[in-house]
């Protein structure tokens, strides 16, 4: 049996690859959120469902049969998956390009455009990360911690804006 011959015409479909996967990861969550709920309510009345009813299975714990925060963290990764895959299939429509990992006629080569300049030899951004830590370190355990912070965090700022601008660097 010969293999099918995919024409450079051919596209994959009209909704993009990215879009695509954040509908299943949507999916995922939401059959994910109802097992949690049915396993929470099952664990915390010892198999009785009893309790949604007003009536206290014998032996289980008083409150809600249901836990809350991991139901609600559930739910809200899916609604934000949702929210990127509408998101990403409507600009993916209104623009109506499409990406390279679309097509199935592309090559690896297709997709690496410029992304940026990046200082290849820089220590600001470590001194920046550190800053960062020190801030939200002081906003967490000592607020004379993060002035501390504040103040590493903007002379790393200004250093890595500016580097190019003086030194061995400067253009």
């Amino acid at each position: 049996m010969r293999p099918r011959t995919i024409w450079p015409t051919e596209r994959s479909s009209s909704v993009n690859t990215n879009a695509k996967l954040f509908w299943i990861l949507f999916g995922f969550f939401v059959i994910s959120d109802i097992v949690y709920v049915a396993w929470s309510i099952l664990v915390h009345n010892a198999g009785y469902v009893t309790q949604l009813a007003g009536v206290q299975a014998p032996g289980s714990q008083p409150g809600s049969p249901v836990e809350w925060a991991g139901t609600l963290e559930i739910a809200l990764s899916a609604l934000m998956s949702a929210f990127i895959a509408f998101y990403l299939g409507r600009s993916h429509r209104s623009v109506g390009a499409e990406l390279p990992e679309d097509r199935l006629d592309a090559n690896i080569d297709d997709g690496d455009a410029e992304q940026g300049f990046f200082s290849p030899w820089s220590w600001w951004p470590i001194m920046l990360a550190f800053g960062g830590a020190l801030l939200f370190m002081g906003i967490a355990i000592g607020v004379w911690i993060a002035f501390i912070g504040a103040a590493v965090t903007a002379v790393s700022l200004v250093g890595w804006v500016y580097e190019y601008y003086r030194g061995n660097f400067a253009r």
